[in-house]
Parts: C-alpha cells; structure tokens; sequence
C-alpha cells in the first residue's frame, strides 16, 4: 500500500524509550562503579587510589565512568593513548591523567593543552620527551620500569643509570615511577615477589618520586605491593582480578538481547551451522538477536568449536531464574537458546534473554567463551542501546 501524507500515526510510539524495545541492550550501573572504586580505595591502605580508565573504561563509557570515579574521590586517571586522555580530561578536571602508551612526534599539543602525563616506555621516548621538556618547558612525565614483563619499559638498570646520571636533564621530571605484574592474578605465583624486589630497587633509586606497581591484581596481594599509587581496572568494572577466589565486587554491567521467536524442533533435528548440534529430544529454540558482531563471541557456541579445549560445552543465557543453554554454533547477528525447560508461560517472543550481569557473572560467560572478562566487555559492539543508571 502506497504510504498517505494523511495515514494516522501513533503519536506515542515516539516517546517510547529505546532502551525499552531494542534488539540488545546495555545496562551500566554508575552507583556499582563507584563503590567498587570506593571497595579498592579501602583496599589500598594508605596509598592513593587511581582509575584506570582505557579501553573507552572497559567498553562501558569513558565519559560516565571518568565523571562517577572523579566525583567519587579519584585525582589519578590512567588512559592507553593521548586520544583517550583528551576525552577524558573534562570529566576529570583537576585530576592527573597518565597516558600508558607515552608519546610520539606530533602528539606534543595536545598532551600539552589537555595537561596530560606521558608515561614514558622506552628509550626513545624518553629522548624525545626530554627535546620536548627542553623547548617547552617543565612538564611532568612518568617513567614506566619493566620488571619482569618484557612488555613496555626501561629496563631496571636503565631506570636506575637514569636516576643517577648526573647528566640528566633539569627538565625531565618524574611524578611517577610505575611498574606492571605479569601474574598477580596468581597471587602464589614466584614472579610476584621477584618483581616486588626488582621495583623496591628502582622506586628506592627515585626517593622523593612517587611510585606503583599493583593494578586490580596487585591490591589484593597486600601492602607490600601498594606502594604510593595504586591502579584498579577491571575490578572497577565488577570483573574478578584474582583466579580461583570470589569475586568481591559488585556487577556494573548487564547485557541483554530480545528473543526475536520461539520455535519447535524435534529430535533429531540439528541446529545452527554446520548442523554440529543434534537435538536428543523434542525441543523448543529461542532465536535470540545477538552475535559475534555484537562481541558475543563465537567461541561461546554450544558445539562446532573445535579450537576450544574446556571442560564446558558452550555459553549459557538467563532468563526468567532459568539457566538455558546455546544450542549450536553462534553466528553474526543471532544466537540460539534452548528454552525446553524454561515453563511455556514463563518466555515469550520479546523477552530479553540476559547474556551476562546479576544473573549470569561476566566472567563465567568469558570462561566460557575461552577467555577473560576483560575481552567480553571491550568486545561489546556498536548495537547495544545503552542505559546508564546514575550514581547516588
């Protein structure tokens, strides 16, 4: 039918909230943030509490996490690129933002404008940080260390060379000093102690400066570890920093995607791709419009993964107190449920199915995908209408 200038249209469906009617939706509660910054400060002991914020905060909202960790009481921020650090900056207005990835040529300005605070990791950075201080005068800098991590940083006799080279610079000036542990998520792993010893050297050869070595991990080791900074991420975000112990924190984020219809299939039939999932019973399937596009990785599929070596047979979702498992493989844009023992009148067409949040911990959804939490919430794609609950 040819569409009428003069067809009558429902007024009210433009007041709908989209929140409330979109194929897969993201809720992030800022209240939860902040007590879980407030949960790490009380962790810390003595030593400040800083934020980590990269990754757009762990894919939940550099601008709405920035604002609620600063509000809470953080004054240090911690961002991978300058680009992160510009955004962030009015969110966080008095507060220091470090930059981990340092700086390059042509990145001058706008550290400088946006009084940022490049963490230098490498000799060459450091040269031309100095050429930079030079010209423009004293600005703070920090100085990452490696110590055992063979990632970013001076190694811990260049650090040391460093701070005793009576040759350096009177415009190179560090407010920090900072480190990263490779296994402080195993909190009886060796390399803990062997990097704690390492930095205590180099943090002695810069007196005066402050220094940090522990991220969400690292807190949980003890004071020994919290120097003078400490750097949570994603305990933040209510993902777990220690292996094989509760997690302690409060969930931030719950994900969730609209079961588009529910269908019957029989046994014997196959589901998905590939048809590597035979149903060994008659069963009713929840078609459900999320999929790897959205970072709902493929590796949560329910079978058909060959690469995955793990004790579980797939994802699961969560819906109305029941846990239902994938059923075949995941694919671009849907994911299918098996809803069979979920009561007819307790599902429906339209009803969200919950991928993780409350219900259903990101990391048990990321354990079952073959990886961490960390990845699952910087995976979440553009799809998600996101609603953010403000912080009391």
């Amino acid at each position: 039918m040819p569409f009428e200038d003069d067809m009558p249209f429902d007024d009210d469906l433009l007041s709908e909230d989209a929140f409330e009617f979109s194929p897969l939706r993201l809720t992030v509660d800022l209240t939860a943030m902040a007590d879980n910054w407030r949960d790490m400060k009380r962790r810390s002991g003595r030593a400040r509490t800083a934020a980590v914020v990269k990754a757009d905060a762990y894919g939940l909202g550099i601008e709405d996490a920035g604002q609620t960790f600063y509000r809470a009481g953080a004054r240090d921020f911690f961002v991978a690129t300058v680009a992160e650090g510009v955004t962030l900056r009015p969110y966080a207005p008095e507060a220091r933002i470090f930059v981990l990835s340092g700086v390059w040529p042509g990145q001058e300005a706008d550290i400088l404008e946006s009084d940022l605070v490049p963490v230098l990791a490498s000799e060459e950075q450091l040269a031309h940080w100095m050429n930079v201080a030079a010209q423009a005068g004293d600005h703070p800098c920090a100085l990452q260390v490696d110590t055992g991590f063979n990632r970013l940083g001076l190694s811990v006799d260049e650090a040391i060379g460093l701070a005793d080279d009576p040759c350096r610079p009177a415009s190179f000036s560090p407010v920090l000093v900072l480190s990263h542990l490779a296994c402080g998520d195993t909190p009886a792993s060796p390399m803990n102690k062997a990097q704690l010893q390492a930095f205590q050297t180099v943090a002695s050869a810069y007196e005066g400066i402050d220094s940090s070595l522990s991220a969400s991990a690292g807190i949980f080791l003890g004071p020994d570890y919290h120097f003078d900074l400490t750097r949570p991420g994603i305990a933040l975000y209510g993902g777990a920093a220690v292996n094989d112990v509760p997690n302690p924190m409060r969930p931030v984020a719950k994900a969730e995607a609209r079961i588009i219809t529910i269908r019957s299939a029989l046994s014997g039939n196959t589901v998905s791709y590939g048809a590597t999932c035979l149903l060994n019973r008659n069963s009713r399937l929840a078609v459900a419009s999320v999929g790897y596009a959205d970072g709902y990785h493929r590796s949560l599929s329910g079978s058909g993964i060959a690469l995955r070596d793990l004790p579980t047979s797939g994802g699961y979702g969560f819906i109305n107190g029941y846990r239902v498992p994938i059923a075949g493989r995941v694919t671009m844009d849907l994911t299918i449920f098996d809803v069979t023992d979920v009561p007819e009148k307790a599902i429906r067409s339209g009803d969200y199915i919950e991928l993780f949040g409350p219900n259903l911990p990101l990391d048990e959804a990321a354990k079952a995908a073959g990886t961490i939490g960390y990845e699952l919430l910087t995976s979440l794609g553009l799809r998600y209408e996101r609603r953010v609950l403000e912080a009391e």
